[in-house]
């Protein structure tokens, strides 16, 4: 059985990730729109490598945090 505060952590990091998520479409919802426009442009390899470096700085991230 899983600790229920692992569940807890799992709930307040989905949480924070929904949060800074909705900050930029909150704050300027056109430079948002134009961001996705180019990131749909982009070819497979290249959107590979962006959520590559993205899980590598979130990975990187945590453990300086923790």
């Amino acid at each position: 059985m899983v600790d229920s505060s692992l569940w807890q952590a799992l709930g307040a990091a989905l949480a924070l990730m929904l949060i800074i998520e909705g900050v930029m479409p909150f704050l300027n919802p056109a430079h948002f729109r134009e961001n996705l426009l180019r990131i749909c442009q982009l070819d497979n390899l290249q959107m590979r490598v962006v959520g590559f470096f993205s899980m590598l700085l979130g990975l990187l991230l945590l453990y300086w945090v923790h």
